[in-house]
């Protein structure tokens, strides 16, 4: 199989990209990049470390992620797994993207940027939901922010409800972590507990 093993090659292949494509990067929030990232209540997080690369959904209210001003983004770290792999890159490295989803609306947005952790109790207050506040922030110094183009999401027509997956043709989690351990967790009993236990452990 052939490889394309330099950037030469790559632009010879691909050509050089057009003016919109370039003039959308913007090293700051503009109003039309805002009102993005105030509508959407989903992201993903890729982060880097010494380990390689990680990448995990971050999901909230629509807005989740505040806009402290036009170059730094706060974004509440809600409970999960506590593997806390992408929290570990941001300390290790800092280097983190995001790419910002709203529900049928098929242009992504992108921010690039350096990250930290903070436990300030004032800010951490004041992303309080059902009274319990997150144990970190992830503050986003941003770099460069871009819209993606809608194609990718026209392609797979993510959003159209007639093509959502049934979920009782995928594996539940109970049955993926049973097989992999051989039966020691997970299992039905997993799968009828979760339902609670994620509306218990939620925020």
């Amino acid at each position: 199989m052939p490889r394309i093993t330099t950037v030469e090659e790559l632009e010879a292949l691909y050509g050089e990209p057009g003016e919109p494509s370039l003039v959308k990067e913007v090293p700051t929030i503009t109003p039309h990049y805002r009102a993005m990232i105030e509508a959407s209540p989903f992201a993903l997080l890729a982060t880097v470390g010494p380990g390689g690369v990680d990448c995990s959904p971050r999901g909230d209210l629509p807005g989740f992620v505040r806009i402290q001003n036009e170059r730094t983004l706060l974004m509440p770290d809600r409970r999960g797994n506590n593997r806390a792999d992408s929290l570990k890159n941001i300390i290790l490295d800092g280097r983190v993207g995001l790419l910002f989803l709203i529900p049928g609306f098929t242009m992504t947005l992108r921010v690039n940027g350096r990250a930290h952790l903070t436990m300030d109790p004032e800010l951490l207050e004041s992303f309080v939901m059902e009274g319990k506040p997150p144990r970190t922030v992830v503050v986003i110094e941003v770099e460069t922010v871009f819209f993606q183009c809608a194609r990718a999401l026209v392609r797979s027509d993510l959003w159209n409800p007639d093509k959502f997956v049934n979920a009782r043709d995928l594996p539940t989690s109970g049955q993926i972590l049973a097989a992999l351990t051989q039966g020691r967790c997970g299992g039905e009993e997993y799968d009828r507990a979760w339902p609670e236990r994620a509306r218990a452990t939620m925020w």
